[in-house]
């Protein structure tokens, strides 16, 4: 390997594969193929892929249309006449198990399982996807940078909104703003809620006009330098009906609850069990209608749960959401989310745009 922050990924999912008495895995998922090697490429149709082998032996599997630089591995090109799958045959050991990530097609798996009748095939997503988890000091770096700007556009955003505004014109605004930062645009569909509609947590913005009395729920992210980041406030326009800033009171803090408790060590359901009793307590249990949070890194959701069933730990390292809500139907709806990385000694807010409720517009 010539670049020794890929190199040291390689190494890392290496001893995750040993771990789980692995000695190869075939890696398909095109991000991840580029945080290993630094190719970014979209195969669409192609085959791509990364074999990774405990002797070093590793290869990547190529189109000849692809262009990439050189990065030290053995490279197998193949071009649209060729049988690719035949290339990925040939250099696998048949008689070893190996661990296939979570997206090689079955349009790819079936033939190498008819060509290599007495390989063990197992899932091994998770070798991959447990380092992606903990980001390295550059990952952080891109990640903090990305919430920067996020932070910026939504407090130019909730200056923006105005009663009379359509959804789709404030999101179109966040968008805007997102380029003129400087980074490649939302890494979701931007979502923006006005009044009931903020009761449908992944609502997407319509031509519903803003009203006096409505609360405004903004649930956004961007992309910097291929990382991701992801926040959402609630505001009301206008004025506050009391009981729904009480709600809002409430899930601010249940989520300030939950990051209060993260540091290495304390199970993710803990976390989202601490933000859920909260809201219980309160009688809006079954109006929080989903997981505490989800892991973010090169896409906006990555493997990886802050829930109630979830059997992780908090890891150095590792980004995720807290993001706690109440959802009333034909009425209100309001989620208050940071992304939280985990430090040596509890975790760093990676948002700092004021989550207290205000009004706007």
């Amino acid at each position: 390997m010539k670049n020794p922050i890929h190199e040291n990924r390689i190494n890392r999912i290496l001893e995750e594969m040993k771990k789980r008495g692995l000695k190869q895995l075939l890696v398909s998922d095109p991000k991840s193929i580029g945080y290993l090697t630094d190719v970014w490429n979209e195969p669409y149709e192609r085959m791509f892929a990364l074999l990774l082998k405990a002797d070093g032996g590793h290869k990547l599997f190529l189109n000849r249309l692809f262009n990439v630089p050189d990065t030290g591995i053995q490279e197998e090109w193949y071009s649209d006449s060729d049988d690719s799958v035949e290339l990925v045959a040939q250099s696998v050991d048949p008689q070893s198990a190996i661990g296939i990530d979570k997206e090689w097609t079955a349009r790819f798996l079936i033939p190498l399982m008819e060509k290599c009748p007495t390989m063990k095939i197992v899932l091994g997503s998770d070798c991959v996807d447990d380092v992606r988890a903990c980001k390295d000091e550059e990952e952080k770096k891109l990640m903090r940078k990305a919430s920067r700007i996020n932070d910026e556009t939504v407090e130019k955003a909730a200056s923006f909104v105005k009663a009379g505004m359509t959804e789709k014109e404030v999101a179109a605004y966040i968008n805007r703003t997102y380029r003129e930062a400087g980074s490649n645009g939302p890494s979701f569909t931007t979502i923006v809620s006005f009044g009931a509609n903020a009761a449908d947590p992944h609502h997407e913005p319509d031509d519903t006009v803003l009203k006096k009395g409505d609360c405004v729920l903004i649930d956004m992210g961007c992309v910097w330098k291929r990382y991701c980041s992801d926040m959402t406030r609630t505001y009301f326009c206008g004025k506050a009906d009391p009981e729904y800033a009480s709600i809002h009171d409430l899930v601010r803090s249940a989520n300030e609850k939950a990051e209060s408790m993260i540091k290495p060590g304390v199970k993710l359901s803990s976390i989202d069990a601490a933000a859920r009793d909260l809201i219980t307590a309160a009688g809006y249990g079954e109006n929080f209608n989903h997981r505490l949070g989800h892991f973010i890194g090169l896409t906006d959701h990555e493997k990886g749960d802050v829930g109630a069933s979830s059997d992780l730990v908090a890891k150095e390292g590792m980004i995720f959401s807290i993001e706690p809500g109440v959802y009333l139907p034909g009425r209100f709806g309001v989620r208050v989310e940071d992304l939280i990385l985990v430090t040596s000694t509890g975790c760093e807010v990676l948002n700092q745009a004021d989550k207290h409720w205000k009004i706007v517009g």
